[in-house]
């Protein structure tokens, strides 16, 4: 491997004890998506970016203009207010590259179910870090930052920009790039460190948030059958779902190759009744739908309530009291870049210069992120790398390793000096 001495020193100044002490805050940080905490995290980057020496823009949202844009991708936790962070190092103009990561997580679920107790434990067993966010994505954030003060520490000089992207509201729709897309910040390329396995992500199908109605007929439990269960009246409509995710799985891209069910439908909340000994009158369920890359997701949409609308034709109870589809919450449309795009090159060439192991496989991941919006409403050609396994994410097991935290840090850092130059 041949490195020069601009490229050397970068590496040299990435500090591990930082990044591990970085990340421990942010995990101990319960920034629950929609949460005060997720703002004051996002004043702490802010400051922790101009101690460093950029040009920070810190601002608030105008939510109601934000909500009111046609292309607003959807919420699902309600906000008060909210805020934006971006840092650009190395004087004017476009910057070559853009970092960027969200600081929200997702509620943590039944606290019983995580083995250390406290789900902001940020414990660290065997090289592993454990907590809410520690892979979703706060090791790519902590990667972010140790990029950046690795720029100060070195002392390099940049040639071209290089901006830091902090978030909000990723979770739950993107509110975060959004409203950092229609604030004019720009970029050449981008890279979403989100957790992938060691692979190039170039591409996110989409996932739309759905909301069935289903109703029922009121009755005392002990007279049921004068009554009809919306229980009852879901049953059949939950497996017209599973029958329409099968048939939106037929032949995905290839870029899925390998993975199991492209496109999820998952319904995620069920609610039913309000009394033990009566019969259900109503029922809501909540869920997503997965998008197929490229797909328009009107089209999306259609096919899932069409697919419902058939299944009350069908049915005696749902043809005279049929259900009802929404959706509210978050929007994510699908995004890609192409597999073949240079940056993906260097992004690869990076990887595998300090590795010394073949360059990473290029996928599509199921899940929806920022990526559509910085390559769709942005123009950024944008990708995924970054620690971590999905699978761990949103689950009451979710961890980092902290040596791929420190890998993919000295690539970013590399891919950092490369695209924007560097002197000594």
């Amino acid at each position: 491997m041949h490195l020069t001495a601009a490229e050397s020193k970068m590496l040299d100044a990435i500090d591990e004890a930082a990044i591990v002490a970085h990340l421990e805050r942010l995990v101990r940080t319960p920034s629950i998506t929609g949460s005060d905490t997720e703002t004051e995290l996002q004043h702490e980057s802010a400051a922790e970016l101009d101690q460093l020496g950029f040009d920070v823009d810190s601002w608030k949202f105008d939510l109601d203009a934000l909500t009111a844009d046609p292309r607003f991708p959807g919420t699902e936790a309600p906000r008060t207010e909210a805020h934006g962070v971006v840092g650009t190092l190395g004087g004017a103009g476009t910057p070559a590259l853009v970092l960027q990561g969200h600081v929200d997580v997702v509620p943590i679920g039944d606290v019983t179910k995580w083995a250390h107790n406290d789900p902001f434990s940020a414990l660290i067993e065997g090289g592993v870090l454990h907590g809410r966010g520690a892979c979703d994505m706060k090791a790519g954030v902590a990667v972010n930052f140790a990029v950046a003060r690795a720029l100060r520490a070195s002392g390099l000089v940049l040639e071209r920009p290089f901006a830091i992207h902090s978030v909000i509201s990723e979770e739950d729709g993107g509110l975060g790039a959004f409203g950092t897309m229609l604030r004019g910040h720009g970029g050449d390329a981008a890279v979403l460190t989100e957790p992938t396995s060691g692979r190039i992500v170039v591409a996110n199908a989409g996932a739309l948030t759905f909301e069935l109605s289903v109703p029922g007929r009121a009755a005392h439990g002990s007279t049921r059958l004068s009554g009809m269960s919306a229980i009852d009246a879901f049953l059949p409509l939950y497996a017209a779902l599973r029958h329409l995710e099968t048939e939106r799985n037929r032949d995905p891209d290839p870029l899925f190759a390998g993975q199991q069910l492209p496109y999820p439908i998952s319904v995620g909340t069920v609610h039913a009744g309000d009394w033990a000994s009566s019969v259900p009158d109503l029922l809501t369920a909540t869920g997503r739908l997965g998008v197929r890359l490229d797909e328009d997701p009107a089209r999306a949409r259609a096919a899932l309530e069409a697919s419902i609308a058939a299944t009350c034709n069908r049915d005696p109870w749902l043809s005279e009291n049929p259900a009802t589809v929404t959706w509210p919450g978050g929007q994510f449309a699908s995004g890609r870049i192409d597999a073949a795009h240079p940056f993906v090159d260097e992004v690869a060439g990076c990887i595998g210069a300090l590795s010394g192991r073949p360059e990473p496989d290029r996928v599509a991941a199921a899940y929806g992120s920022d990526l559509r919006l910085y390559s769709g409403l942005g123009g950024i050609p944008t990708l995924h790398y970054g620690p971590g396994d999905v699978t761990f994410a949103h689950a009451p097991r979710e961890q980092v390793v902290l040596e791929d935290v420190f890998t993919v840090a000295r690539s970013m850092a590399l891919l950092t000096v490369r695209r924007c130059g560097a002197r000594i």
